[in-house]
């Protein structure tokens, strides 16, 4: 398993990864060129699309992401799929998911802790972090960012590329649309569209954003 990334947010999947017993942990970083060539003196950081070719061969193409932001966790997706990567869930063993109707596409991280109730679906690429509270029917599209301890409620629509800060909540029927920012702690009551940034008791849009260039 490669993790795309080797800083903050990587630890974080690397200890999933630790915790799962996934075996042949290697980081990717090709921005950051003075940075060590092992993690914690333990694992390989590649620097170089030669070096994960390399790795891939020897061991298997299996990769996640281990950097924040849903745009750039797409860009990056797809530039590690061109090298033949295949884009892997890394999922806590301490999150409880329900039983039936659950859908959670390819490359999904979640943390320990996270409650997915039944007939939920959830995108490509979407990051779900510590102790957040996903309730039934819900839906979340691809490479969403859901900050720890955020909860949603019966019904709620997120679409693909938003980020729900710490500690939100969104009510009911809630439809929250594409390229969105929701503050932390956040209460969002109403439905949202594309492109903004919201924040606030009951949520207000406090900026709209320039379109993704998707």
């Amino acid at each position: 398993m490669v993790i795309i990334g080797a800083k903050g947010f990587a630890k974080e999947v690397l200890e999933i990864c630790i915790q799962n017993k996934i075996p042949n942990i290697a980081f990717y970083d090709d921005v950051n060129k003075n940075s060590p060539t092992l993690l914690f003196d333990k694992f390989p950081i590649l620097k170089n699309s030669e070096q994960i070719l390399s790795y891939f061969k020897k061991y298997d193409f299996d990769f996640t992401l281990g950097i924040g932001n849903p745009f750039l966790r797409k860009n990056l997706y797809s530039k590690i799929k061109k090298l033949g990567g295949n884009f892997t869930s890394v999922i806590s063993s301490k999150t409880q998911i329900g039983s039936f109707d659950i859908k959670i596409g390819t490359g999904c991280i979640i943390f320990p802790g996270v409650m997915i109730s039944n007939s939920v679906k959830i995108g490509t690429g979407t990051m779900i972090y510590y102790n957040s509270i996903i309730t039934h029917d819900c839906q979340i599209g691809d490479f969403v960012e859901i900050s720890p301890n955020a909860t949603l409620l019966g019904r709620c629509t997120i679409k693909k590329f938003s980020h729900i800060g710490a500690n939100v909540t969104i009510l009911p029927d809630t439809k929250i649309g594409s390229n969105v920012t929701i503050g932390a702690g956040a209460v969002v009551t109403k439905d949202v569209p594309d492109n903004c940034i919201v924040a606030g008791i009951p949520a207000k849009i406090i900026k709209e954003v320039k379109p993704l260039d998707t």
